[in-house]
């Protein structure tokens, strides 16, 4: 049995449940898994997309990219495949970093008046966020508010097809069933739990990744990490998740310096891991460092990865009491050295530091002082108590325990 944090629901969709913030309930806890139709990867993987496409019988693309990407010549690969094998198209951009409830129903209604029958989202987590609530409304208009949609939404049918192309190392959106928009009304992100939404494609190509500037490069891999270690700690995880995380966390500690220095081997090991790590925590959950990071992008438009980067290190060490052995196997799979002789407060001691070597190896700021304001701190520790992904966290908390860690990295 599992027993839900008050206030919170432990609601069951297709076997997969998922703690979320609509009540009081104790239930079972169901193992199941949700991810891709199909995924192809490696260098040059985007080619597969015209052929998808065509054999899936869609007409008409609805192309879901940013402005920068599009500036910069990245969308214009898989527009190129599209047009090589006379596949028609549309391209929406009016996509934001942590996008909106207006860019999702800019979307809807761009969606509507295209003709289009599948949606290719090209981005990072942005582009595909967006895409994903624009096709769960397409198919279920009783969401339009958007807002309906946070923690799980019953709805009933699949969004529109969505083939997803990533350009970050990082989000793993491309292999989730989760999506976070932004309520600009009520300064907070919304995530949005709902296995309709997977994309049936996930194309992970790392030279769409390879455009990608070092900063960026850095956060989404750290962001990557976040997902594999919160997955492999947080408390609905279990053998089949564990495989996935303790991988991921493997081949990112690997590869991330690489993929930083923009080398092949880096980048293309950093698309895999951060894709592995994405099958394991989509059907798991998160904890409170993702619980932390949703505030700031509402508040400050703090790019997530950054904010995750940030903060990892500090809540490890918070939650390292309610972690059994498993900083250990972190340890090891970083590449610690002797983590087997080692007490179990120095294994949990070398993971949190190996955590924040990397970090610091790869540009991570080491504190959110030039970030959060003073002011704002109760706000923030608050929303991210009432966050969607705070429940799954190993280590009960509480409103004046996350200002506290909030307050420590200031």
């Amino acid at each position: 049995m599992f027993k839900c944090q008050p206030g919170y629901t432990l609601r069951k969709i297709k076997g997969i449940s998922y703690l979320l913030p609509y009540g009081q309930q104790i239930a079972d806890l169901k193992k199941g898994f949700v991810l891709n139709e199909t995924s192809y990867h490696g260098p040059g993987a985007i080619q597969e997309i015209a052929g998808e496409v065509k054999g899936r019988g869609f007409k008409k693309c609805f192309v879901c990219s940013d402005p920068d990407l599009i500036k910069f010549n990245v969308t214009k690969k898989v527009n190129d495949v599209l047009e090589n094998a006379g596949i028609d198209y549309e391209i929406y951009s009016k996509i934001k970093a942590n996008p909106t409830v207006e860019n999702v129903q800019t979307g809807v209604a761009a969606f509507k008046a295209s003709g289009a029958d599948c949606i290719i989202a090209i981005g990072g987590g942005s582009s595909m966020d967006t895409a994903k609530a624009i096709g769960i409304i397409i198919e279920n208009p009783e969401f339009s508010d958007v807002i309906s949609l946070e923690g799980v939404a019953p709805t009933t049918k699949k969004a529109v097809p969505i083939i997803a192309v990533p350009t970050t190392a990082g989000t793993a959106a491309e292999v989730t069933i989760n999506y976070v928009i932004t309520d600009t009304e009520k300064n907070r992100k919304m995530v949005c739990v709902d296995v309709h939404d997977i994309p049936v494609v996930a194309v992970v190509d790392p030279e769409m990744m390879a455009s990608m500037p070092k900063g960026l490069t850095a956060a989404t891999g750290m962001d990557a990490l976040t997902h594999a270690i919160e997955g492999y700690i947080t408390k609905a995880a279990w053998e089949m998740s564990d495989m996935f995380h303790l991988k991921a966390i493997e081949i990112i500690s690997k590869n991330l310096r690489g993929a930083v220095a923009n080398t092949p081997e880096g980048r293309e090991g950093m698309a895999l891991g951060q894709y592995i790590a994405g099958m394991g925590f989509s059907n798991v959950g998160l904890g409170i460092v993702h619980s932390m990071a949703h505030p700031l992008g509402a508040v400050y438009d703090t790019p997530h990865g950054v904010a995750n980067a940030i903060i990892l290190p500090t809540v490890m060490a918070y939650n390292a009491p309610a972690t059994g052995e498993k900083y250990r196997d972190i340890a090891k799979a970083m590449g610690v050295k002797g983590v087997d002789d080692m007490t179990l407060d120095q294994a949990r001691a070398a993971a949190v530091d190996a955590v924040k070597q990397l970090s610091q190896d790869v540009g991570i700021p080491a504190d959110l002082k030039n970030i959060v304001k003073p002011e704002d701190v109760d706000f923030l520790a608050q929303s991210a108590y009432d966050d969607a992904c705070r429940p799954g966290n190993p280590r009960d908390t509480s409103v004046e325990e996350i200002k506290q860690l909030y307050l420590s990295l200031m």
